[in-house]
C-alpha cells in the first residue's frame, strides 16, 4: 500500500471523496438552545451598535463571557464522564474499552485545538 499525502493532511473527521460534505460528528458541547439564545444576544449587540455602541459592547461581552462559562461547564462534564469511564476499573478491562476512551480524549481535544 502506498502513503497517501493528501489524505495523510486530511483532518480525522473527514472522510476521503466526501467532496466538502462532513460526515455526522460528535454532538455539539452546548445545546441547541444554549447555542440560539447566546446567538441572539450577540446579533442584538451587532445590530444595536449604530445607536449604542458602548452597550452593544458590553452585550457582545456578556455574551462572550456566558459562552465560555457554557463551555468550561460542558468540558468539566464530558472530562468527568470520560474519567469515570476507565479509571477505577479492572486492570484487566479489555483494552478495547480503553481505546475508546482514548479515542473520546483525542477527538474533544482536537476540537478544543481547531477553535
Amino acid at each position: 500500500m502506498m502513503y497517501d499525502q493528501t489524505r495523510a493532511q486530511q483532518p480525522p473527521d473527514r472522510q476521503p471523496g466526501s467532496a466538502g460534505r462532513r460526515t455526522p460528528g460528535p454532538e455539539p458541547l452546548l445545546g441547541p438552545d444554549e447555542r440560539a439564545a447566546l446567538t441572539q444576544r450577540l446579533h442584538h449587540a451587532l445590530n444595536t451598535f449604530a445607536h449604542s455602541p458602548r452597550e452593544a459592547l458590553e452585550e457582545a461581552e456578556s455574551a462572550f463571557d456566558e459562552a465560555a462559562a457554557q463551555l468550561m461547564s460542558a468540558l468539566t462534564e464530558r472530562r468527568s464522564a470520560l474519567h469515570e469511564g476507565w479509571h477505577g476499573q479492572d486492570p484487566a478491562t479489555d483494552s478495547d474499552e480503553l481505546r475508546h476512551a482514548l479515542r473520546q480524549y483525542r477527538e474533544i481535544t482536537q476540537r478544543l485545538l481547531r477553535m
